[in-house]
């Protein structure tokens, strides 16, 4: 069943909501209090990094703000996690598995699955960046959506399981979502001065209005098309049964970025981009027509906005995920960045090419997603997480994350996405199915 509705609604409202994206030119002086998810893992460690970068320019007088970060939640990491708030002075912690963690005097301590939920609802902040890996994210990512947080989304899988409940709520509390993927961050920068007609623009009369666009937003009428770049992975030249069973520690040899293991993994099938398309179809209220992908296996340029006019504004960066941190740190200023500049006579050779469907069939489900609407993506991200376990433990090849993902799809079907319950039934439908065709297979081989 599709939930077209409920996403028009949503982009009415977004257009109506208050103007908290008119932020000043300059960073204002004084502190900006974060409180970080998934403090442990690859962009929460990459977080704690620019946070001293900025610091360090504050203490030398060459940035207004100083960050003071006020909460951190992690999953098992009780160690790493315990020596960040020393580190920062944080009072309050929250870890998923903290069994057997003892916290320093004066540090509170939440544990427990949903720790990381109460963390953002009871601790006072300006900033929640989420960066907990999966589905697991989702609650603590809505909670501060509710409450009118900015919140600086690197968990992608809080759109694609729940975008139909998320970026209404942020336009009820006018809450900013402050894309952190390197590639929505690059269409977000693409997007900065794009201007919208005003008056009919007839005798004279009318003109343009200068506007800062800050997710959520409908730039649907504004651009022709946005395209996010995908580097193609490990696998970008291997063959179709090459890739169908190529084993874990293949998958994990990404050529250009350095992720957990959940995300290389998605990378190397191309699933990661089709979680980024449906995020783009959310943070930018784009219909899927509007959204392309293109291989450039050099990351280098990250995102490719097309406007009516013919022309195009593409962001390039060097590889590096500090960069779009920074930017959600400091949005809408640029101060001095801790990642390294170009030597742009060495550039190089810049290539693109079409993305193959058939030897990565997952990024295919994006647009599959995008028109059912409802929880079809709730049900394509668990079973593809569920199928990357199976992948790690060597319980599956590597082609078959893409079949199970597909099957759940096909066999759990979509329903109204209402409430976050609706969400986590459909997740654990999910998860059921793929567990069920599992044993099964299993059984069959015995």
């Amino acid at each position: 069943m599709s939930t077209h509705a409920p996403q028009a609604a949503a982009r009415v409202s977004i257009e109506a909501r208050p103007r908290a994206d008119e932020a000043p030119v300059g960073a204002p002086a004084g502190v900006r209090r974060v409180l970080l998810l998934g403090s442990t893992g690859s962009i929460g460690t990459q977080t704690v990094e620019v946070i001293r970068h900025l610091n360090a320019l504050h203490a030398r007088g060459q940035w207004p703000q100083r960050y003071e970060v006020v909460g951190l939640a992690a999953g098992r990491n009780a160690a790493v996690c315990l020596e960040q708030a020393r580190e920062f002075g944080v009072r309050d912690v929250a870890l998923a598995d903290g069994n057997g963690a003892e916290p320093p005097a004066g540090v509170r301590l939440r544990r427990g699955p949903d720790a990381a939920e109460r963390l953002v609802r009871e601790v006072e902040c300006d900033l929640v960046l989420a960066a907990m890996v999966g589905f697991a994210g989702l609650p603590a990512t809505l909670a501060a959506v509710q409450l009118g947080r900015d919140v600086a989304l690197a968990n992608k899988e809080t759109l694609v399981a729940a975008g139909g409940l998320v970026v209404p709520a942020a336009a009820r509390s006018g809450s900013r979502l402050l894309p952190v993927d390197s590639e929505h961050c690059a269409v977000w920068m693409c997007l900065q001065g794009t201007t919208e007609p005003t008056g009919d623009g007839v005798g004279g009369q009318g003109g343009v209005e200068d506007q800062r666009l800050c997710p959520p937003c409908d730039v649907s009428a504004r651009v022709s098309r946005v395209i996010l770049t995908a580097s193609g992975g490990p696998f970008r030249t291997r063959s179709r049964d090459e890739v169908y069973h190529a084993t874990a520690a293949e998958a994990m040899r990404h050529p250009t970025w350095n992720m957990g293991p959940k995300v290389t993994i998605d990378s190397a099938s191309l699933t990661n981009k089709a979680l980024e398309v449906i995020e783009a179809h959310w943070l930018f209220g784009l219909p899927g027509k509007q959204i392309g992908v293109l291989v450039h296996p050099q990351s280098i340029v990250h995102s490719i906005v097309e406007y009516p006019d013919g022309s195009a504004i593409a962001q390039l960066a060097p590889p590096d995920m500090r960069t779009p941190i920074q930017y959600a740190l400091t949005y809408p200023a640029r101060p001095a960045g801790v990642s390294r500049k170009f030597d742009w006579a060495k550039l190089g050779t810049l290539e693109f090419a079409e993305p193959d469907f058939e030897r990565f069939p997952a990024l295919g489900l994006a647009w599959r997603v995008i028109e059912q609407g409802g929880t079809a993506g709730a049900v394509m991200n668990a079973a593809n997480e569920a199928a990357v376990e199976a992948f790690i433990v060597g319980t599956i090849p590597f082609g078959r994350i893409p079949e199970l993902t597909t099957a759940a799809m096909d066999q759990v079907g979509v329903s109204p996405l209402r409430d976050l319950r609706d969400a986590e039934e459909a997740d654990a439908e999910a998860r059921r199915f793929v567990s069920s065709a599992l044993a099964g297979a299993a059984g069959g081989m015995r």
